[in-house]
């Protein structure tokens, strides 16, 4: 997901879409101890998306602290 699509949303979507990716997270983990894990790759990905959510949340909540 791109930061574009992420400012796109809204912080209700934005909370919504965290909570799928820490459920999809922790289900890939489970299949990666389980040693059937396809893309490990796709951990980090999800990683960087809850990261970039965050942000955007984050900046989002300052912006209307500071107006």
């Amino acid at each position: 997901m791109k930061i574009a699509d992420v400012k796109a949303l809204s912080d209700a979507e934005l909370h919504a879409r965290i909570t799928e990716l820490k459920q999809e997270k922790l289900n890939l983990r489970i299949q990666q101890q389980g040693g059937r894990l396809e893309r490990p790759s796709r951990l980090t990905e999800i990683r960087k998306t809850i990261a970039r959510i965050r942000t955007v949340l984050s900046q989002r909540r300052l912006a209307v602290k500071s107006a």
